[in-house]
């Protein structure tokens, strides 16, 4: 066998190139950035179409393009967000067989940290607390609806994620909220079908507490709104905890998306 021929370069060189230099478009360029045609990729470039091919599998691979073949084809552009950052730390965690009851102690020593930020943001009597005490309205309406309830309630969660101002954080954390709501929003469904949702009682005291968290961020209390959120969670993640705390977290595209899976004889 005879080694390539000096000053010639791999195909699959030139196709990790290009990958590089779109990846770099993507993530740099407009929210609504599209990539050109792979006729116009082969001019921009100077290579072959097996060359821009690959390149688009390589970003196809990275969750970055979506490439639709035939008559209508083209690449379609994904920018990364919450979401597929949630999906590709589940598939880590679910590669290093992480449990839930191990999520849920990660949790209560990130997020609450998020909510002692949000405490001590200067504008947060009108970005942060309005949008808070909203969802708290919201889910003072359902708590006759036990799925509906948990779906509202776990967006509390993620507003005081979002209004974090350390995006570093903000990324990091919602990802682990993302992976923990799926798994108690498929719980709620579960026990609701089941008729042993916790009752109205325990969902009101949930309204409360939330209501309280907010008047410690609207007050600028930090360590009062961190350590009022970390015995919320604590309590609300005992109760999911009780059935699946020995699963192991399973990714899911559809929003890191768990399977759960009953115990007999297990009861809230």
């Amino acid at each position: 066998m005879t080694g390539p021929r000096r000053g010639r370069v791999p195909q699959r060189r030139i196709a990790e190139t290009v990958a590089a230099e779109l990846r770099a478009r993507i993530l740099t360029g407009d929210a609504d950035y599209r990539l050109p045609t792979q006729d116009q990729l082969v001019q921009d470039f100077g290579v072959s179409y097996p060359s821009i091919r690959e390149a688009l599998r390589i970003l196809e691979t990275e969750g970055l393009v979506t490439v639709r073949r035939g008559n209508v084809g083209g690449a379609e552009v994904h920018r990364p967000d919450e979401s597929s950052a949630a999906y590709h730390l589940g598939l880590a965690l679910q590669g290093a067989r992480v449990t839930l009851g191990d999520l849920a102690v990660g949790l209560r020593m990130f997020e609450p940290l998020c909510a002692a930020a949000c405490a001590g943001r200067p504008d947060r009597a009108t970005t942060v607390v309005p949008a808070l005490l909203d969802n708290v309205e919201k889910s003072a309406e359902l708590l006759d609806d036990g799925a509906e309830f948990t779906h509202t309630a776990r967006e509390f969660h993620d507003l005081i994620v979002a209004h974090t101002p350390n995006l570093t954080v903000r990324y990091m954390v919602s990802s682990l909220v993302t992976l923990w709501s799926a798994q108690e929003q498929a719980w709620a469904v579960e026990l609701t079908q089941e008729g042993q949702y916790p009752s109205r009682e325990q969902a009101d005291a949930a309204v409360r507490t939330h209501r309280r968290i907010a008047g410690e961020i609207e007050a600028g209390r930090a360590a009062e709104a961190e350590r009022l959120y970390r015995s919320h969670l604590s309590a609300t993640q005992s109760l999911v905890l009780e059935r699946y705390d020995a699963d192991m977290i399973s990714a899911s595209p559809q929003g890191a998306r768990p399977t759960t899976r009953m115990r007999p004889g297990t009861r809230i």
